[in-house]
């Protein structure tokens, strides 16, 4: 067996909450404001926050919501979602998060599969909720701000809990976020109070994390990225988060440069608008020092586009729910272009080969193999996809193709199930969307498979361009020169947008879903 080692020092496991870790970096601070919401201005102290959490894990508990049972937790970025999630963890109970603009039919799958007993959303999506709750164990629908005919969070405050409820760090799953399921039904993603905090640390140790970084928060913090790398990570790290609901640019640019920020934390789409939109030059981003880019690869020239523009290091990092979700890093002095990073603290890697069984070697591709405290628990309810995905040894397949170079560090070719096999090849589409991308002129692209009778299947590229943009036969030129004879796409479609999921990957699926039913 060949084991790719992590060339951090390791980490020190800690037998404490995530709550509790989060408590650790706030209590020296009781003053500081450490969450503020973007589009009003509301803040929170760290005492405040404190003051919160333990005041509502108080009422959740005397409620019958609190040790040994489920709240949904449905809501865009604010502080008080910080507050709920908390407050659910700190009571010894188990937070599922739900994509607010899912649809009732979604969101009564997630509250069925995971038996949650409290629902908490906002006023806009709390019609969805109620029709959602039919069928479901959900007894209690709560607001975070006033509704008609519904009780408001402020409503379940009670008597505050001065300790952390007792819980098996490793045992007890305290969130439960929702794969995106690309295939079948979204899966709940058992997560301990040891995932979290561990990777909590393993971030911050990696990446270099200081006291007092400000950040503008629109990763989702229902998603694992947003939920571990901004709100937990700012808060136990001595950091602040300035909340946003969605991305706006414009927002997200002034919020950045008002609070000096020094790092970013995005995803590929907003890579490509910080690399090319015009309004970015209206503002000042002189503080910035890092750009960190997850969710999704991202090429090595857009990579070095971002950076090269606003004059700092541009890295990238993997991840994935089921790694809580951090398993790559990349320290701003190692940063190789287009690598996803190296191992972080604890973890250890394998490349096999997806035909053979075989460890790989150094510069050699295969499936990537991970191990450490943060892999997941397994899927809620489903053994099988848990014995699919977590093999002999504890090793979690990430479905991944990659390589680790001579270095350690890590490059994302694609997703197994995404290569394209055309006459026998292996084509990566992420490999042909960021040599399209690198175009002036082009502003996103994602590229399919699509069936065929002789090369079994073909790429197709799906491009959005500016009005000046290249037409489909430049494309094809400079397809033609910068890759192999194989890596071509067949045809090329001209859109508006290309369907993403909140976490910025690309919804494949919906794009050939979309070409079969032209016919």
């Amino acid at each position: 067996m060949s084991i790719f080692e992590s060339t951090f020092d390791p980490i020190v496991l800690r037998d404490v909450s995530i709550t509790d870790r989060v408590f650790e970096g706030l209590r020296d601070r009781p003053n500081e404001v450490v969450l503020t919401d973007g589009p009003t201005g509301r803040t929170l102290t760290a005492a405040q926050f404190i003051d919160q959490v333990e005041s509502l894990a108080g009422g959740l508990t005397a409620r019958g919501f609190g040790a040994g049972h489920t709240v949904a937790l449905m809501a865009p970025n604010c502080p008080e979602y910080c507050v709920v999630f908390h407050a659910v963890a700190y009571a010894g109970g188990t937070i599922t998060t739900i994509n607010p603009t899912y649809t009732e039919s979604e969101v009564r799958h997630q509250l069925q599969d995971s038996q949650a007993e409290c629902l908490i959303t906002v006023p806009a999506f709390r019609d969805t909720a109620r029709a959602a709750m039919a069928k479901t164990a959900v007894t209690e629908l709560v607001t975070i701000g006033q509704a008609p005919d519904t009780p408001e969070l402020a409503d379940l405050m009670g008597d505050p809990l001065s300790h952390q409820v007792a819980v098996d760090f490793d045992a007890h799953t305290v969130v439960l976020p929702y794969s995106s399921g690309t295939t079948g039904l979204p899966k709940g993603v058992m997560l301990s109070h040891r995932n979290l905090v561990t990777n909590v640390d393993q971030i911050i140790e990696g990446v270099n994390f200081r006291r007092g970084e400000v950040a503008a928060a629109f990763l989702p913090f229902f998603h694992i990225y947003g939920m571990t790398v901004m709100m937990n990570v700012h808060l136990a790290g001595g950091g602040g988060l300035v909340t946003l609901p969605r991305f706006d640019l414009e927002l997200f640019l002034r919020v950045s440069q008002d609070h000096r920020s020094k790092r970013m934390w995005i995803v590929p789409p907003v890579a490509l608008a910080l690399a090319k939109h015009p309004l970015v030059d209206q503002f000042d981003l002189s503080s910035l020092e890092e750009i960190f880019c997850g969710a999704a690869p991202l090429g090595a020239d857009l990579s070095n586009a971002v950076g090269r523009r606003l004059n700092c290091v541009s890295l990238q990092g993997y991840g994935m729910t089921e790694l809580s979700p951090v398993s790559h890093l990349s320290p701003r002095e190692e940063a190789k272009p287009g690598a996803s990073g190296l191992a972080a603290p604890n973890v250890q890697c394998r490349i096999v080969n997806i035909e053979t069984g075989e460890d790989m070697g150094p510069g050699e591709e295969g499936e990537l193999w991970v191990k450490g405290p943060n892999v997941m628990q397994g899927y809620l309810n489903n053994a099988k996809a848990t014995a699919d995905t977590i093999v002999e040894g504890g090793w979690l397949r990430t479905g991944d193709i990659s390589y680790i170079d001579a270095d350690g560090h890590m490059f994302i070719v694609d997703r197994l199930k995404e290569l394209i096999k055309y006459k026998g090849f292996q084509v990566a589409p992420a490999e042909l969307e960021a040599a399209i991308v690198s175009m002036d002129g082009v502003t996103d692209a994602a590229v399919v498979g699509l069936p065929d009778p002789d090369a079994g299947e073909i790429p197709m590229a799906f491009v959005v361009r500016t009005d000046d943009g290249p037409d489909a036969e430049a494309i094809k030129d400079h397809l033609s020169r910068t890759l192999s004879s194989y890596k071509q796409v067949h045809r090329i479609d001209f859109v508006d947008t290309i369907p993403k999921s909140a976490s910025g990957k690309i919804l494949r699926r919906l794009l050939r879903d979309e070409v079969k039913a032209r016919g």
